[in-house]
């Protein structure tokens, strides 16, 4: 059995504006719908990623620390990351269509608040308005495609939708690299007036109205459930982000984050469990595909995000690379991803999801290690492949595992599932970072350690290249100890930078054999999209 025309989200006339209505008749509303979600889901995704390389400027102009500034990005990821799973329970509570564009409103208004913020205090308020209202976009954006089309037109639909999720990633740093360097720091978030204002009046013109009986759904309000899942999401946001320069346990404020994060998690999970009303409907992990789906999207956001945070670090400190040059780096990955998506829309529904997924697996793993040999003679072109294959695979890994989660659950399911399935993403992508800032600091002091024990004057390589320096400085007309101390210098900075490259290889090979060993995680998820789906609908009726 196939979707009937009016379970289709945006298929009933008569919730539809006149200018929809004409559109339906056309057969070209679906896409419309996606597209509107997909600019509203752009505008969210750009923006986790844009202001990391807007942050020195915006430290100097506000006069603050760097831990200070740190709090610009980790206020932003801490309301992303509570309202995600919530995002379901708001769509039923106020209506698909409303909660969607209060979200859209709310988001462009607190995009013009960062802008104007006259010190870090309103800024970091600012950004937490921002995440709040950011976060329900992502989820919701893609449960209402999901919803827009017949199982048969999904992989396309889904196609267009991810691209954005995609991409903007790629393009965030490009984009925030050059407002930065023209406008200033403030017109990245100035950029999103004139694209959160038509987004909201696509919205606002395309969406149906929402159905009073559909709202009734969402029953009472379970602010306990929402309270726990504040506290254990945030503390554990906290954590992740601010564990590195803290020293992780050994700090007082970790661990008092980490426990709170723990009770709160724990108490969150047996509360929504035991209410009638849950805030998150964890019930949704009964799918077999959604335990799966879940675990490798974490996957995906530790190793994806984890090398599109890397890669950018490496070449603006050791290559000396600026912002804007490490963003346009990103750029032939981000082409690629875009031509695969429209390859995808083509054989997304006659190729098995797990096929696709294993392939892109292991194009992600070459991807690592591909980088993992990096040098100091490592130029630009050196980049290219390994991204390439980076933009590739995380396609047709991101795509086909969407459809495979999702895919195969009943209609009444999917909201639900997609602001779990966003939130473990989002989660892995944090997971991630923190992870990769821990192993970078504490492996390349380890290297270094190793490296200096082998300085010695009993090793000669080290005291020839002592005496070629020293001699070097002193024809420039330094005298005897001052050569001798900038000739250490020098040997100082390529000891450093030497274990800065062995820590990097050992963390591209990390991400590679993470995607390896993670494979047998693919064989929980559901078949073919397409039929699955629709037994999924006909079961639902």
């Amino acid at each position: 059995m196939s979707e009937s025309a009016t379970s289709l989200y945006g298929a009933d006339p008569e919730f539809l504006s006149p200018l929809a209505a004409k559109l339906l008749e056309k057969g070209i509303l679906k896409w419309v719908i996606s597209l509107t979600a997909s600019l509203a889901a752009i505008l969210e995704v750009i923006d986790t990623v844009i202001t990391n390389v807007a942050l020195p400027d915006i430290r100097g102009n506000l006069g603050a620390s760097l831990s200070e500034a740190g709090w610009i990005s980790t206020s932003y990821a801490c309301a992303n990351v509570v309202i995600i799973p919530l995002s379901a329970w708001l769509g039923y509570r106020f209506g698909k269509k409303n909660y969607f564009m209060f979200s859209l409103i709310g988001f462009t208004l607190a995009s013009l608040m960062c802008g104007l913020s006259p010190n870090l205090g309103m800024l970091i308020f600012a950004r937490v308005v921002q995440g709040l209202t950011g976060g329900g976009l992502l989820a919701k954006a893609q449960s209402i495609v999901f919803e827009a089309f017949p199982s048969t037109d999904r992989a396309f639909a889904q196609a267009i939708f991810g691209m954005g999720i995609i991409v903007g990633p790629a393009i965030g740093p490009v984009m925030g690299g050059w407002l930065t360097d023209n406008l200033g720091w403030r017109w990245i978030f100035y950029i999103n007036l004139p694209l959160g204002l038509l987004a909201v009046l696509m919205a606002w013109t395309f969406l149906p109205t929402d159905d009073k009986k559909e709202m009734n759904r969402a029953g009472t309000v379970d602010w306990t459930g929402i309270g726990l899942l504040a506290v254990g999401l945030a503390c554990f946001q906290i954590m992740l982000e601010e564990g590195q320069q803290e020293g992780w346990f050994e700090s007082d404020f970790i661990l008092t984050t980490a426990l709170l994060s723990l009770v709160g998690i724990v108490l969150f999970v047996w509360r929504e469990l035991t209410t009638p009303h849950p805030a998150v409907d964890l019930r949704v992990l009964r799918h077999r595909s959604m335990i799966g789906g879940t675990l490798y999207s974490a996957i995906l956001g530790i190793g994806l995000y984890g090398i599109m945070f890397a890669v950018p670090i490496f070449v603006q400190d050791y290559l000396h690379y600026t912002a804007l040059q490490s963003g346009m780096l990103l750029v032939p990955g981000a082409i690629v991803s875009a031509t695969t998506m429209m390859l995808f829309g083509k054989i997304g529904n006659k190729v098995s999801p797990k096929v696709l997924i294993t392939i892109g697996a292991l194009l992600t793993s070459l991807t690592g290690f591909s980088l993992m040999n990096m040098n100091p003679d490592t130029g630009a072109g050196q980049f290219f492949w390994p991204l390439v294959f980076r933009g590739a695979g995380s396609v047709l890994i991101y795509m086909p595992l969407s459809i495979a989660t999702l895919g195969p659950l009943p209609k009444k399911d999917i909201a639900a599932g997609s602001g779990l399935y966003s939130l473990t993403r989002q989660l892995g992508s944090s997971i991630g970072i923190a992870l990769i800032t821990t192993i970078l600091v504490r492996r390349e002091a380890q290297h270094r350690a190793v490296l200096v024990e082998r300085i010695s004057d009993f090793r000669p390589a080290f005291t020839d290249r002592l005496h070629t320096l020293t001699g070097f400085f002193s024809s420039q007309g330094a005298d005897p100890v001052a050569a001798h101390d900038q000739a250490m210098k020098t040997i100082d900075r390529v000891v450093t930078g030497q274990a800065t490259i062995l820590s990097y290889g050992e963390l591209f090979l990390g991400v590679a054999a993470l995607f390896i060993l993670t494979l047998p995680v693919i064989l929980l998820l559901g078949g073919r999209a397409g039929k699955d789906a629709e037994e999924a609908a006909a079961a639902a009726h």
